[in-house]
């Protein structure tokens, strides 16, 4: 973070939700009553997944469920946004399957469903994937544990699999930009076994009802260095570890191999020194390892002995708040003038709309998932409402209230990438038109911001204001940010990837029984679009997929509007009024028209349109630009 942190404060981080302030945490914490909170955070495993891609996904998958089991959440829901380049390329193939292969074994084997998420395809991601995983939890506002070390004299305890050299400088490795050679970097790529933490995550929420946690925080990136130097900064303490004690399954390891090793299924928990012996008893009683490795001191450094020797020793606020941050140069991209000096005229209108139709719904980025979504055990633990393939977001039920949690990830990184500053505001817009048309309410967002190389001015400048567009939207639809992750250095030989922000969002349904889906439900049902339709193919699909250009500006968006459809839809949901609600997005009106008619396998409609009424406010507007034009604030509602 030392590039992003100055520009990452432009996030609104507060609400009356918000239970804990980006960045102080594992995870984002929301407040949705009775007595319950919401933990969530995103994560992003790229560059693992470029050279492995199954171990890099299950790895992805198994650190963004320890940040929100070491907060004492019980994880309920995993959701993924996946980015490859095109499939008629057997490398990229390789990576897709792999990493819908990782993210299943690792999600299933847990017993968490995955619910939802998005997969994209297109050249820019050519040999440099994008690999996001969210996960959310509940529980007890009262049951909450912070990742800080209290308590001077209390234990620091090592729980969880042995410490190797697989992950060795996988951090460092994710900070650097792909090449012909990264192959060579697998060892840096960590190995996953999902039966081991779903041991870790039971233990530890059982340790935690037994009051003896004080701290808690997984071994991540950098290992035990980050994991002791976070839990004594945030704690305002120090920290004293032996990496003797360390259990280890390879000899002759270094220092600092102990200490930067990234081996999967590790936590570190500060516990209460009288209960120790109680902490070791669980953790036994489930088959994990546990070493008192350390203990709390007062003095405020990061110590690393080795025996009887100090091998390191430094402030905890250096390695944490008080690390440097540079000022980054920015500059316009060269491409940007060039790509904006494209007009509608320039492309022929088809003769044949049914054809165009028909190829969009068959393009790799718009047609059906199933085959991703089919490999993944969506309905484990039973409270799934809505799962993928059925609507907008995922609908999760709260075990003992009439409530439900919605959930969406959303971003478009053709949009970021011909503006960045709309394609930020579009991408929250979105995300919280998919909660509103499932009936819920939008509460906060995480996310994973994915760029080029930020030394490069042009990356520089895409990233700033992608995020000044991503908190404009924030500020106005009101869904604060709640942490999330920063993901550099996405190039490959042939330059960056587009700008890709990826969006998870949280809604809130106060009442289960009423909910809505995309699917038309009736015949003779009224179709009703909200919102009005534009003249721009800026950015769209159809350009992109029909006529092979990535030109124009992207769609622009009234965040005022989009805020006047989004309550409007709700108001009306709540009401019950309409039989189904979808929002349009990639492949434009005639795109979400068709999904409404086969949302549903089992009762699939037709629909009977009218063009005419979409123009009576636009002249001279082309049919392609009405049926494939990306505008923005459009939910289309049968009722």
């Amino acid at each position: 973070y030392k590039s992003s942190k100055p520009v990452l404060r432009l996030f609104p981080t507060s609400g009356k939700n918000i239970l804990v302030k980006a960045g102080e945490e594992n995870a984002g914490v929301i407040d949705i009553g009775d007595g319950l909170a919401i933990v969530m955070k995103a994560e992003s495993h790229n560059h693992p997944s470029a050279v492995e891609p199954f171990q890099g996904a299950t790895t992805g998958v198994g650190g963004i469920i320890r940040d929100i089991f070491t907060m004492g959440a019980r994880p309920v829901a995993l959701l993924n946004s996946l980015r490859f380049g095109p499939l008629n390329n057997g490398r990229n193939r390789y990576l897709f399957t792999g990493v819908v292969g990782g993210i299943a074994a690792y999600g299933n084997c847990m017993g968490i469903p995955t619910v939802g998420g998005e997969v994209y395809f297109d050249e820019t991601y050519e040999g440099n994937p994008i690999v996001n995983v969210m996960c959310v939890g509940v529980i007890k506002k009262d049951e909450l544990v912070r990742a800080k070390a209290r308590g001077v004299g209390n234990p620091v305890l090592y729980v969880g699999a042995d410490t190797g050299r697989d992950g060795l400088g996988g951090a460092s490795f994710a900070s650097r930009e792909l090449t012909d050679e990264s192959d060579r970097d697998r060892p840096a790529v960590q190995i996953g076994d999902p039966f081991r933490e779903k041991l870790l995550l039971e233990a530890c929420l059982e340790l935690l009802k037994m009051g003896v946690i004080v701290g808690m925080q997984d071994m991540g990136a950098a290992g035990l260095t980050s994991s002791s130097s976070e839990m004594a900064s945030r704690g305002g303490c120090g920290i004293e570890i032996d990496i003797s004690l360390v259990p280890q399954r390879e000899k002759g390891m270094l220092p600092y191999e102990v200490m930067l090793s990234e081996s999967q299924e590790r936590m570190l928990l500060v516990v209460k020194k009288e209960k120790e012996k109680l902490a070791k008893k669980v953790f036994e009683k489930w088959d994990l390892h546990v070493v008192n490795i350390g203990q709390v001191t007062s003095d405020g450094f990061f110590r690393v002995m080795a025996g009887g020797k100090i091998v390191a020793e430094i402030p905890a606020g250096s390695l944490t708040e008080d690390a440097p941050v540079y000022a980054r140069k920015e500059k316009e991209p060269a491409y940007f003038k060039k790509v904006h000096n494209f007009h509608i005229s320039d492309i022929p209108e088809p003769k044949d709309y049914n054809d165009v139709l028909r190829k969009l719904l068959a393009s790799s980025t718009i047609s059906s998932k199933r085959w991703v979504y089919e490999q993944y055990d969506h309905m484990v633990r039973t409270d799934t409402i809505l799962w993928p393939g059925t609507a907008d977001c995922a609908l999760i039920r709260i075990k003992g209230t009439k409530k439900a949690i919605a959930l969406t990830v959303d971003g478009n990184g053709t949009y970021c990438y011909l503006n960045p500053h709309q394609g930020g505001k579009i991408a929250v817009a979105e995300a919280a038109r998919n909660i509103v048309c499932t009936g819920a309410k939008p509460l906060a967002i995480t996310n994973c911001l994915n760029f080029g190389n930020p030394t490069k001015p042009a990356v520089f400048w895409q990233f700033r204001r992608c995020v000044e567009g991503m908190a404009e939207a924030c500020r106005i639809l009101e869904t604060p940010v709640t942490g999330g992750n920063v993901s550099f250095y996405n190039e490959n030989p042939r330059g960056a990837i587009d700008p890709t922000p990826m969006i998870g969002m949280l809604g809130l349904l106060e009442d289960i029984n009423f909910y809505c889906t995309p699917a038309f439900k009736n015949e003779g049902d009224l179709i009703i679009l909200l919102g009005e339709c534009g003249r721009s193919l800026g950015g769209s699909e159809y350009l992109r997929f029909i006529h092979s250009l990535k030109v124009g500006d992207s769609p622009r968006i009234d965040l005022e509007k989009e805020k006047r459809v989004q309550r409007t839809c709700l108001e009306a949901i709540k009401a019950g009024l309409p039989n189904s609600a979808h929002d349009c997005s990639e492949g434009g009106l005639a795109v979400a028209l068709a999904e409404c008619c086969f949302y549903d396998s089992e009762h699939r409609v037709g629909a009977f349109i009218q063009l005419s009424p979409l123009t009576s406010h636009l002249s001279l507007v082309r049919t392609d630009a009405l049926l494939f034009g990306e505008s923005q604030s459009r939910i289309v509602v049968s009722c």
